[in-house]
């Protein structure tokens, strides 16, 4: 399916930002449809808070050309920030008032009317369980209460495009389910979410698409599934627990890995219905029955260490970019 300029809630065309001799953006090109989520990964450093800074219009680019919502991000800047809403990896957060009073303060700089106003905050508040705690001191929220109020907080102008640049640092795995869930919601109400996140299995979960950077250039794009299928080791794991039907089939099966200790086979598979069922047909001809089969595929973690040449847990080892 093509997708029109129309459709394009994000555009952008050869960015390049550089601070000194350092290119932290080397002419990236970004389409974003509206309403979908878009994860941009990459190692600290490769550049994904500078991309978010610029579309957002709080830095600007050295060359290039981007719009968001249709708007110009240099001839147009109000416009585009009128249509966006941004949650930083730092919570905005003022810890010495309460969650009403910030979100009275967000509903204050959006110009809404004193009535409009509270109805928006009252609804927000409900949406993201905050009521109970509206009252109380921000500073006395959990880790995952104040990103709920955080976005909250960057919902209350309606934006069409939310820029959530690692959203769920710092968080425990409930609060991040919560957080994905959110985002789920948010999505599927027509907004559209650009994400940068350190977390490959996010992107694997709410992204529709994923763009990988690298030392300030897109080094890969596409579908969780496309990007996986970039990287060879998928296999088929046979496991026996009969020696001798084990080394029979090890015998009789070709290019396979074994493991003699655990009686396993691994059998090199893209995974694809038409190889199993080969495999599976083999079995059955040659009257060797495995007694587990599963199926294993290359994941995000495997697309990060081949095109960036960093282990995902090394990529994700601090909370904040060495380079913006």
């Amino acid at each position: 399916m093509t997708t029109t300029d129309d459709e394009l809630a994000i555009e952008a065309t050869a960015l390049r930002k550089a601070y000194g001799d350092r290119t932290v953006l080397d002419g990236i090109d970004l389409r974003v449809p509206a309403g979908t989520v878009f994860a941009l990964l990459g190692p600290n450093g490769a550049g994904k808070t500078t991309a978010v800074n610029i579309l957002s219009t709080l830095i600007s680019a050295d060359g290039g050309e981007a719009r968001i919502a249709g708007h110009d991000i240099r001839t147009q800047a109000q416009s585009v920030r009128a249509a966006i809403g941004v949650t930083g990896q730092f919570s905005a957060v003022d810890g010495l008032i309460t969650g009403e009073e910030n979100m009275l303060l967000m509903a204050d700089l959006h110009h809404l009317p004193k009535g409009e106003g509270r109805r928006v905050i009252a609804e927000l508040l409900d949406r993201f369980d905050l009521t109970e705690a509206a009252g109380k001191p921000a500073s006395t929220y959990s880790g995952g209460m104040k990103r709920r109020l955080d976005i909250a907080m960057t919902l209350v102008g309606s934006p069409r495009i939310i820029f959530l640049d690692e959203p769920t640092t710092g968080l425990d795995p409930r609060s991040r389910h919560t957080m994905w869930q959110i985002i789920r919601e948010l999505v599927s109400g027509g907004t559209t979410v650009f994400l940068t996140t350190q977390y490959l299995e996010e992107a694997d979960q709410l992204a529709d698409r994923i763009a990988v950077l690298n030392d300030g250039r897109l080094v890969a794009e596409g579908s969780a599934q496309e990007l996986k299928r970039l990287v060879p080791g998928g296999h088929v794991r046979l496991r026996f627990s009969d020696p001798v039907t084990y080394e029979q089939a090890a015998t009789e099966l070709r290019e396979t890995t074994r493991d003699d200790e655990a009686l396993v086979l691994q059998v090199p598979s893209g995974g694809t219905q038409r190889e199993l069922r080969a495999i599976l047909d083999w079995l059955d001809a040659a009257g060797i029955e495995a007694d587990e089969l599963s199926v294993h595929t290359p994941d995000l973690d495997d697309v990060f260490f081949a095109l960036t040449g960093t282990p995902a847990a090394a990529a994700a080892s601090t909370d904040k970019e060495t380079v913006r």
